[in-house]
């Protein structure tokens, strides 16, 4: 067994390789340029600790992996089109440097190299593969839909167990898709994918929660994000939300007026208002939660406990990271 520590050094250094011709350049550029600017390659090594928490490490795990970053990255580049971000991880945008039409074509080829490299793993289990993909890449465009939609309601009308429902689709599935995929490659049981299909959805929750609240109340020169960037821009959190339902009605008149004013110290009294309110002892716990129900759900796969250490360094690296 490998820590996935090491096996992000394996799944980086071959995935950096050109996966895209030079020509038109408009459209590849574009393509490779969110490439580029990096990341940190979670899902695609959730695929490779799937598949070794069974059998030995198997090349089609690294296709798969590639097929999910690849991926990910599509949707990153038609979200931030949607959400008209000028930056993405630092840097500009695909579509900031290229303009909408490439972004768009650039993240429609990268889609259809998913394909490609889902297509060339083992004939046994190609199908269920692709069948496991689809619906995780149709339950993200849900979520975004959702988000999105979301985005149009006052923040009262938006209930938590919704919120929850959308993260789960939004950001959760491809992360337990992508443990389930590895699990296909190392010949899982259908009862032990669904186990570790579970723990990678709960995982996802407890790691968005763990977003939001370093958004908040994170160290910026540790998250590398100016702080309280959700609230400047009233984006519903799972803070925001439960601040909504905690909080007295003097409190939530206060919150909804900040949200609409935006006054220069409005970062600092909103967190005031959290803290008041106990949003951030409530985050911890729901957090804790979350994760807990992950574990439990580990602890369910019939393997021997020595070999899900990795996934259970990679949680806690996860929900107690400070960036």
């Amino acid at each position: 067994m490998q820590s996935f520590k090491d096996l992000i050094a394996q799944f980086s250094q071959q995935f950096e390789q050109q996966h895209f011709p030079e020509q038109p350049s408009q459209l590849y550029n574009a393509a490779s340029h969110i490439l580029g600017i990096g990341g940190k390659r979670i899902r695609p090594v959730l695929c490779l600790m799937g598949n070794e928490l069974f059998d030995t490490l198997h090349p089609d795990a690294f296709q798969v992996g590639n097929a999910v970053e690849l991926f990910h990255n599509f949707t990153l580049i038609h979200d931030d089109i949607m959400d008209k971000a000028p930056l993405r991880r630092g840097k500009p945008t695909v579509h900031t440097i290229y303009g909408d039409p490439a972004a768009i074509l650039a993240g429609d080829v990268m889609l259809i190299s998913v394909y490609e490299r889902l297509n060339k793993v083992q004939p046994h289990y190609k199908q269920k593969i692709i069948s496991v993909f689809n619906k995780a890449a149709i339950e993200v465009c849900e979520g975004q839909q959702l988000d999105m939609d979301f985005e149009a309601l006052d923040p009262e009308k938006v209930q938590y167990d919704d919120y929850v429902h959308m993260i789960g689709l939004k950001t959760s599935v491809l992360l337990a898709a992508s443990l389930q995929l590895g699990g296909i490659i190392g010949g899982a049981s259908e009862g032990n994918q669904q186990h570790l299909y579970a723990f990678g959805k709960n995982i996802g929750i407890a790691f968005q929660i763990q977003d939001d609240y370093l958004d908040a109340f994170g160290d910026p020169d540790k998250f590398g994000k100016q702080q309280g960037g959700d609230i400047l821009v009233n984006k519903k959190t799972f803070l925001l939300l439960k601040a909504l339902e905690l909080c007295n009605p003097v409190q939530r008149a206060e919150l909804k007026r900040l949200m609409e004013t935006s006054p220069s110290d409005k970062v600092e009294k909103v967190l005031e208002l959290f803290r008041s309110c106990k949003v951030d002892e409530w985050a911890e716990k729901e957090k804790d939660r979350f994760q807990q129900l992950a574990f439990r759900r580990l602890d369910d796969i019939a393997v021997l406990s020595n070999r899900k250490t990795p996934l259970m360094e990679l949680a806690d690296y996860l929900l107690n990271r400070q960036q």
